[in-house]
């Protein structure tokens, strides 16, 4: 990095901001395989947050490769730099505040563990979507594992590139046989249990900022 680069300190800190939104602000981090019901448990949990005036935003794989990571392709180090990116994107949207829910296949558990480095203790909360291969086929609606298994894709997780599970996640959901918002009420039950979304009082402290003419 260059010696010229300096992290510059803002005025209004974290705390502050969860205070002014009633909540903390946290990673919930979904993997699995494609077709496990990632995206979609993701926008359910982030409805019921919504609903509970939470501030949140999903950050969707497929989404995401259409703008920050469109230069990247799946081999495993694009792979690696999707995450990373994903990653730090995560941590700022923390400082902002917001609860942040991520929606990838992530398939490398060392590419997890690195995003949960990246943030402090208990801000990083890793969701199994843990559907068998074999469910992740039949709903694959793009027909993607077909074109995988004629090898028209290359490095498909799952089928010619490995699916590492998380080895202690936070949270396991049976996505493969669950029904979604059971799912989702398992994820909420575990952030009220853990405090995650208990309701913070605004700061009393006034700030005054020195206006420059």
């Amino acid at each position: 990095m260059d010696k010229n680069i300096r992290w510059h300190h803002a005025t209004v800190s974290r705390l502050d901001r969860e205070k002014l939104n009633g909540h903390r602000s946290f990673i919930l981090w979904f993997t699995g395989l494609s077709g496990a019901g990632k995206s979609t448990l993701a926008h359910r949990v982030e409805e019921l947050l919504y609903l509970r005036d939470c501030r949140t935003y999903v950050f969707d794989g497929d989404n995401v490769r259409h703008g920050l990571c469109a230069d990247l392709g799946f081999d495993p180090e694009d792979r690696h730099e999707n995450i990373r990116r994903i990653g730090e994107m995560s941590k700022l949207f923390i400082d902002a505040g917001v609860i942040a829910l991520t929606a990838f296949i992530s398939p490398f558990r060392k590419d997890r563990d690195l995003v949960r480095a990246l943030v402090d203790e208990g801000d990083f909360i890793e969701i199994y979507c843990n559907t068998p291969l074999e469910v992740c086929e039949q709903r694959d609606v793009k027909g993607l594992y077909q074109k995988a298994r004629r090898g028209e894709i290359k490095d498909f997780t799952g089928i010619s590139s490995p699916y590492e599970p998380p080895e202690n996640p936070e949270i396991i959901v049976n996505t493969g046989s669950d029904p979604l918002d059971a799912c989702a009420r398992q994820i909420l039950s575990y952030l009220e249990q853990n405090d995650k979304i208990a309701l913070i009082p605004h700061s009393e402290q006034r700030w005054e900022f020195a206006r420059e003419d």
